[in-house]
């Protein structure tokens, strides 16, 4: 292990031109001194008697939750990163906000070689990664003058900010400031969706109707009232670890009434060691075929909740079905082979495709129908598969199909809600130009601009664009060259200045990203930083308020995104409007009053930031998803064009008619299991035999923390491979492995277990890009491997259906 250590962490960091790298961190010996934070950074802070501290900060990165630090500090250099020691610990609301491995290490992102210290330029071709330092002056008149040159010559939405996660929760500061400046001055094109949820979001909203939040589902409490807990793909151990997380809450509610607990995932994740009572390994972008399976179990033995299906829901059976719909086009007839497709969805039917014994089917189909409240769950890496909008949809129809809704103990289908505390943040005004591209299309927009409608790439808020993005601004985001899929390809377009003219990187680092930059600014860091922080999006019913105050000087010339705004607003002539006659502090008091007002007891600013985190509890009303529309349909009608839960969408049905589809890109009224290109049913199987997806693993998020060396060293990077698939390659554990298709190559370990099923093989997503001279991925960045070609309806990213094979280097 070893040696692959050294070959997968060590090497790629010597093979770095040392006096590139050193000078986009501002120079060889600072870069070195860097890496030995309590000696070599000390004397460059204030020197003082004997001055120690502890403060309160969080981990602000884009885990879904929200953990509270307490840093200690003597002389203004960090000496310890201590998690949240308050509370009783027993039981859940009460508990300690514990923060994982990430946060804890949280002082090795402050204090690191890679470490974006000035403002600097590039002066190379872009993406070698060569930059010189500027000023501050220097650094804002290119980026008002670029910003000026392109709205002259372009129009504002030729502007955009890309998709970056890598800081979550600023309130005064952050990606929300530039949003500010840029609505001041005329506008952005602006993006919908998300890469973790794009597809859900967008899908469910045709079965549940766009009124309720985004998580339809309900709260993680309720898995104690169920008798049935089943959990499609959902993994709150690995992607929700924290203290700030659901996975408390998870593990505290399966205690509480040792409900009987199925999993169906292809990987054994961490959720399960033990916790299980079942796990169902499952080939991926199959669990809409297990759905059918289980439902004509449901159909055919009677356990369906007819009496609910008949009141609340529309398109189950020729009863309910639309009058614009064609005869059998309801789902029963689906399921039943009497659809236009004439299959009838069996047990037999469903085991071919998803890998899955019938017999289980079948046991699964009948436990769920029996249940008296059965929770049904689903995580979001599934819908990141090419047919993700079919299979979330697919999903719902268990509880759907089983009246498992609205009631105790029931769920949605959907993941399990949030309740976040309502945490004030700086106004971004509104944006005059009302286009916006689906979030994976961004790349497009670049160079095919033209071609993009509403009917052929989901254009919303008009027909068309009407200009190419030709300004790049990337906030905490590592977006351009790293999380968006198939690097090699959308390197080529990154490295055209005919297209992009103008990239700005905002960072703390100088990731993948960071060397694509024309302008690069440099960040402070959370710790660095003053601020009030919400909740995470992913801490269930648990909300609340974090401090963060500044636990050290920011270091070298880096400054907080709203400063930075302050002087490009200057220049841009809207200071006053931007600013508001307030600092960055007084934005802070201000907003925190104003909540105040809302909430008598909020604690002062003061003593927020002296005895740590607000939390507190959702209400107990509303935990229960759907229950008001249980109990009373008509006065809780839901956001659908008939007011009721459509099994058969005739939006979608609209969709399909009116939009322009590839031969390969299907959108259905009723959810279907639909077979997609990289499945394991392609023909390129005979050249890439392996499907491939990634997950959230425990050493970093996305692709913050991966360059803590630590994090490295303890958590596996490597692909996940099946013994019976690593025999027939001769490949052992610790094995270094090509792993390729016909979009590219990367290098990594690989680990032999039986936790994942055959034909299938599993990565981290998250790892730096980091090419030699002949393209080959020598950091093991996953989106090497993907496409983007984009799903059919969200237009969202299917970067979980790759076909792969593997061979020892």
């Amino acid at each position: 292990m070893k040696n692959w250590i050294d070959k997968a962490v060590l090497a790629p960091m010597k093979r770095r031109s040392f006096m590139k790298w050193g000078a986009a961190v501002g120079g060889g010996t600072a870069a070195l001194s860097a890496g030995l934070p309590l000696k070599a950074v000390a004397k460059t802070a204030p020197q003082h008697a004997e001055d120690t501290k502890t403060v309160w900060s969080a981990c602000m990165v884009n885990c879904g939750s929200r953990c509270a630090l307490q840093v200690h500090t003597k002389n203004g250099v960090i000496t310890q990163i201590e998690s949240d020691n308050r509370g009783d610990d027993q039981g859940f609301g009460n508990h300690q906000v514990r923060a994982c491995l990430r946060g804890r290490s949280i002082k090795h992102r402050v204090y690191n070689p890679d470490r974006l210290k000035y403002p600097m330029k590039r002066i190379g071709k872009r993406g070698e990664g060569q930059f010189e330092r500027i000023s501050w002056d220097e650094a804002f008149d290119l980026m008002s003058e670029k910003l000026q040159y392109t709205i002259k010559e372009y129009g504002n939405d030729a502007i955009f900010i890309t998709y970056g996660s890598g800081t979550q929760g600023y309130r005064t500061d952050g990606k929300d400031c530039f949003k500010r400046l840029f609505n001041l001055v005329g506008g952005f094109l602006d993006y919908y969706g998300n890469y973790s949820w794009g597809q859900i979001q967008f899908a469910l909203p045709f079965t549940y109707g766009s009124i309720k939040p985004s998580a339809y589902g309900s709260y993680t409490t309720e898995i104690e009232n169920a008798d049935l807990l089943v959990m499609f793909g959902y993994n709150p151990a690995e992607t929700r670890m924290s203290g700030g997380g659901e996975i408390h809450e998870h593990v505290n509610a399966q205690r509480k009434n040792n409900v009987r607990t199925i999993i169906i995932d292809p990987r054994y994740t961490d959720t399960m060691l033990g916790k299980e009572d079942l796990w169902l390994p499952i080939r991926p972008g199959t669990d809409a075929a297990l759905v059918e399976g289980i439902a004509h179990t449901l159909i055919t033995e009677s356990l369906v909740d007819q009496d609910f299906l008949n009141k609340y829901c529309q398109g189950y059976d020729s009863s309910t079905l639309p009058a614009s719909a064609p005869q059998n086009g309801h789902y029963k007839a689906h399921i039943l082979g009497q659809g236009p497709d004439g299959i009838e969805k069996t047990p037999a039917w469903a085991s071919k495709i998803t890998g899955i014994p019938v017999d289980q089917i079948v046991q699964l189909a009948r436990e769920i129908g029996t249940a008296k409240a059965c929770f049904i769950t689903q995580g979001t890496g599934i819908q990141r598969q090419a047919n993700g909008e079919q299979t979330s949809r697919a999903i719902v129809m268990l509880p759907i199909l089983t009246g498992n809704i609205g009631r105790p103990g029931t769920n949605t289908g959907d993941m399990p809600a949030n309740w976040s505390y309502p945490a004030p943040r700086i106004p971004t005004g509104v944006n005059p130009i009302q286009v916006k591209v689906p979030f994976f299309k961004w790349s497009d927009a670049i160079y095919r601009h033209h071609e993009m409608t509403d009917k052929t790439d989901g254009i919303q808020g008009g027909e068309r664009l009407r200009t190419p993005i030709k300004f790049l601004l990337s906030y905490s985001g590592n977006m351009i060259m790293n999380q968006h899929a198939d690097i090699n390809k959308h390197r080529k377009l990154i490295e055209d200045e005919t297209q992009a003219e103008f990239i700005v990187v905002c960072d703390n680092h100088m990731t993948s990203s960071a060397r694509f930059a024309d302008l690069l600014l440099p960040d402070v860091t959370t710790i660095e930083n003053n601020e009030v922080s919400s909740d995470g999006y992913s801490s269930g019913s648990l909300g609340g308020v974090f401090p963060l105050v500044r636990a050290i000087e920011p270091l070298y010339e880096t400054r907080c995104a709203y400063d930075m705004c302050v002087g490009l607003s200057e220049r841009l002539g809207v200071k006053e409007a931007f600013t508001e006659g307030r600092t960055r502090d007084g934005w802070l008091e201000y907003l925190y009053d104003g909540a105040r007002q809302k909430d008598a007891n909020l604690p002062t600013l003061e003593d927020l930031r002296k005895n740590g985190p607000y939390t507190l509890a959702a209400p107990k009303e509303g935990r229960i998803a759907l229950e008001d529309f249980r109990n009373d349909p008509e006065k809780h009608a839901l956001g659908t064009p008939s007011g009721k839960i459509e099994i058969y969408s005739t939006k979608l049905e609209t969709i399909a008619k009116e939009w322009t589809l590839a031969d390969d890109e299907i959108i259905t009224p009723i959810p279907q299991y639909v077979t997609t290109w990289e499945s394991h049913l392609d023909p390129k199987t005979e050249q890439f035999p392996l499907q491939f997806f990634g997950y959230h693993t425990k050493g970093r998020t996305h692709s913050t923390y991966h360059n803590i060396p630590w994090l490295r060293e303890v958590v596996f990077d490597g692909i996940w491979m099946n013994p019976i698939d690593a025999k027939t390659r001769g490949l052992e554990s610790g094995d270094y492995v090509r792993v390729f298709n016909d979009r590219g190559e990367i290098r990594v370990a690989i680990k032999v277990t039986p936790r994942i099923m055959p034909g299938v093989t599993a990565l981290g997503q998250g790892a730096w890009y980091s090419p030699d001279k002949n393209g080959i991925d020598l950091g093991g960045c996953i989106n090497t491997l993907t496409s983007q070609k984009n799903t059919p309806l969200s237009k969202g990213n299917p970067q979980h259906t790759i076909l792969v094979q593997v061979a020892k280097v």
